[in-house]
């Protein structure tokens, strides 16, 4: 190991120990003949003083550059403690000083009090998730995901990788197809959710699913959704109820806030369960916000939104691709009509509610689910109400098969990580949440992707451009 401890390590405990520390030069102060370093990595930073021998050594050390330093942890005067500090009790003076790189002029500012372009931050991510409150935002997902890991593994949950590589289906969005070299002419698909294969996982008989799911839409940026990919707590579970699902949600957000974020608090325990009908009169949205004050960052005004129309007229704004000209599926088309409404189905099919269920907070829409069709004839009755063609029928043969083998009720909902977390965080903007975002365009700034590829990788995969 190149170092003993990290930069947020030592402690007035440690005065008299000999110590090697690694990190990024935060700044290089000399004062005479000799300096002081603060030496920076994620767990913090620690103040180096460098004897002025060392000092005519190495020179000027340019900031950023990583370096190792070896020396003596000793007690700083009581007037010279920095509080702001949580080393700032102790500082490192230095035996031995060795620059692992060096660093050039770098192409942004890492001072917090200083404002980047957002086009040069994403570009240069990699440097712009040094700063502090980068790196706290990227930790605290981090501590989000293990505790969502934690809560559902208590409960009983699996966590189950489905594929990545899959069909291309009508779901609502565009999808990223992938082609494949083998079977020549013929495509995968990136997953616009897990959804078809935790239904099958239900068929299987594992009645407790979750996964941190990556999801693919190749849709326009939406402000609360970065374009291209995003992720998931995807959650099913076989013989429940509406209730149950949104028990066990509840439960796991009230937790999720006491553990992980402390400083927050929820506007209203249980959650309100507001109908659809009911809240567009009130508020003009289906994600109303709901807290007491909505100045407050740390106040959390949770919410569900229930009994959603099972249909939605087909707009330009919110075009379901894949569906008719006239109907679409509210959620997705295996969303389960509520019982009493099912006779409504040949006659006013607008009119019919659903097992929808919306998780909201401060205003936005964190999470959505439903009760899901376990009946392959009622399944196959709401793809003809959305209009899906025979061609399009014959894509979900597979999930009308496993029906046929004994499926049990089940239903779930799949809370949009991202998303989540830039509104318990009260960040402006979900990109804050995520190591490396795309732009507004879909691009991945840091590698440059989409990119251009081979002829011959074209020609394997029997493909051609147009120009």
């Amino acid at each position: 190991m190149l170092r003993t401890h990290t930069c947020g390590e030592l402690r007035k405990e440690h005065a008299g120990q000999k110590t090697t520390l690694s990190g990024w030069v935060q700044t290089h102060r000399i004062q005479g003949k000799l300096s002081f370093i603060l030496l920076r990595d994620r767990y913090g930073t620690t103040q180096i003083f460098v004897n002025p021998k060392i000092t005519q050594e190495i020179g000027e050390i340019r900031r950023e550059s990583v370096i190792q330093v070896t020396g003596e942890v000793v007690l700083r005067p009581e007037n010279q403690i920095k509080k702001e500090l949580s080393t700032g009790e102790i500082e490192l003076s230095a035996e031995k000083i060795t620059i692992l790189t060096h660093a050039d002029p770098l192409p942004l500012e890492l001072d917090e009090n200083t404002e980047s372009g957002d086009e040069t931050r994403l570009k240069y991510r990699y440097l712009d998730l040094r700063m502090p409150k980068m790196a706290k935002n990227i930790i605290k997902r981090h501590e989000a995901v293990m505790f969502v890991r934690e809560y559902l593994d208590k409960q009983g949950f699996l966590e189950i990788n489905t594929p990545i590589l899959t069909k291309s289906t009508p779901e609502g969005a565009r999808d990223y197809l992938v082609p494949s070299r083998i079977h020549k002419g013929k495509f995968y698909a990136l997953p616009q959710a897990p959804q078809q294969y935790k239904q099958l996982l239900m068929v299987a008989g594992f009645d407790k699913y979750f996964q941190i799911a990556p999801c693919f839409r190749d849709e326009a940026a939406r402000a609360n959704r970065c374009p291209g990919e995003f992720y998931q707590i995807d959650m099913e579970m076989s013989f429940v109820t509406q209730d149950d699902v949104l028990k066990i949600v509840e439960d796991m957000m009230i937790k999720l806030i006491e553990t992980v974020f402390p400083d927050k608090k929820i506007t209203q325990i249980p959650f309100p369960r507001l109908k659809y009908e009911d809240v567009m009169k009130e508020y003009g949205t289906d994600s109303p916000d709901i807290r007491k004050n909505k100045e407050d960052k740390n106040e959390m005004g949770f919410c569900w939104v229930i009994d959603f129309p099972l249909f939605t007229k087909q707009t330009e704004e919110d075009y379901f691709h894949g569906a008719g000209k006239n109907l679409a599926p509210s959620h997705h088309m295996f969303t389960a009509p509520k019982k009493e409404d099912e006779h409504l189905l040949d006659t006013e099919p607008q009119n019919v509610k659903s097992y929808q269920h919306d998780l909201v907070l401060n205003g936005f829409e964190v999470g959505g689910g439903s009760i899901r069709i376990h009946n392959s004839e009622m399944q196959a009755k709401i793809f003809d109400l959305i209009g899906f063609t025979e061609e399009q029928k014959k894509e979900f043969k597979h999930i009308l098969e496993a029906f046929k083998y004994g499926v049990p009720p089940h239903g779930g909902i799949a809370p949009g990580l991202d998303r989540l977390l830039m509104v318990i965080m009260g960040k402006d903007t979900i990109r804050d949440v995520i190591a490396f975002p795309k732009d507004s365009s879909a691009k991945d700034p840091v590698v440059n992707a989409p990119s251009t590829v081979t002829k011959e990788q074209l020609n394997e995969l029997h493909i051609e451009t147009k120009k």
